[in-house]
């Protein structure tokens, strides 16, 4: 029985270590498809397209008995209970302060990643660039480092409000559903505005190629699956125990660049890596002391109940028979 217990606890780290890997795997596929010559615009559109067609029947033939229904003052309520209901750090205990340290560790390791290179390290090379063909052929795409730098951190606030709205989303919400919701009214959006921004018919047709092997990928397990198991475990965790798992892709984009793009590791990647894992690891271990304790009160206040039930019994006057 306790093993039983153990192994559901491990379900949403094993979920969410999962999750990470798919939006790794991802981003190379991303980089992959552009080279191709597809549209990100357009790609995001079909992705969000083939998730819908995906999430929608799942989420009617798997909840329509348990969701409930789906009005504008449970979508207003839930939003604001998104915005302002943020998860309780508990700073006095020691496993809030071990959530909050591991968190900035965790954070501080994703910014030396990213800032800081260091010494280039020969620990393994594959020989395999999936990308020589394209840069064979001279097929570049140019960059922006300060529009690409803003557009991370715009992301990276999108996703923490992301996160703590879909925590709550999923109390009043069944995941399967919120995430159908999701991805029909984004890609409805993400439709639209590409109606407007690309003229050029041509560029919707897909080919068997890699940009269709994107579409599919990123539409049913990032949008589809990777969606309904963070709302899941945004329900069962909350939202801080979520994006603390968002910096180990950055360590998982690193493993797969090495082993398929020919990129290379340098220090800043390895103390960066080992730097999220310890900080993950603190926020895991403060989540799992501060169930602990919110077990052991709830049994201290389940015997004290007892208790006192027991002691009103013994001091009731037994009734005499006449």
């Amino acid at each position: 029985m306790k093993f039983c217990s153990h192994i559901d606890g491990l379900k949403p780290v094993v979920l969410m270590v999962v999750v990470e890997a798919i939006y790794a795997g991802n981003h190379v596929l991303y980089k992959l498809a552009v080279y191709d010559g597809i549209s990100i615009k357009i790609m995001i559109a079909y992705r969000f397209i083939f998730a819908s067609v995906l999430m929608i029947p799942l989420a009617f033939f798997m909840e329509r008995k348990t969701r409930p229904k789906m009005t504008w003052m449970i979508s207003f309520q839930v939003f604001l209970c998104g915005i302002f209901g943020l998860e309780k750090l508990k700073i006095g205990t020691m496993a809030g302060k071990a959530k909050l340290m591991g968190f900035m560790v965790s954070i501080s390791g994703g910014m030396i990643f990213i800032l800081y290179k260091g010494l280039k390290i020969n620990i393994w090379s594959t020989g395999i660039n999936l990308l020589l063909k394209y840069e064979a052929l001279g097929h570049q795409v140019k960059g922006n480092q300060g529009l690409g730098s803003f557009l991370a951190i715009a992301s990276c606030l999108s996703l923490t409000i992301w996160y703590l709205i879909q925590a709550k989303v999923c109390k009043a919400y069944p995941p399967y559903s919120a995430t159908a919701l999701m991805c029909t009214f984004a890609s409805i959006q993400a439709t639209v505005f590409v109606l407007c921004a690309e003229r050029d018919w041509s560029r919707w047709k897909l080919n068997w190629n890699i940009q269709l092997i994107t579409i599919l990928y990123a539409g049913i397990l990032q949008s589809g699956f990777c969606f309904a198991a963070i709302a899941w475990c945004s329900e069962v965790k909350g939202a801080f125990f979520v994006s603390a798992f968002y910096p180990l892709m950055l360590v998982f984009v690193a493993i797969v660049g090495t082993l398929f793009l020919d990129e290379h590791l340098y220090l800043g990647s390895l103390i960066g890596s080992i730097l999220i894992v310890v900080g993950l690891y603190a926020v895991l271990w403060g989540k799992s002391e501060e169930i602990k304790q919110m077990s052991a009160r709830s049994k201290q206040l389940q015997t004290t109940e007892e208790m006192s039930v027991n002691s009103s019994n013994c001091d009731k006057e037994p009734q005499s028979i006449v």
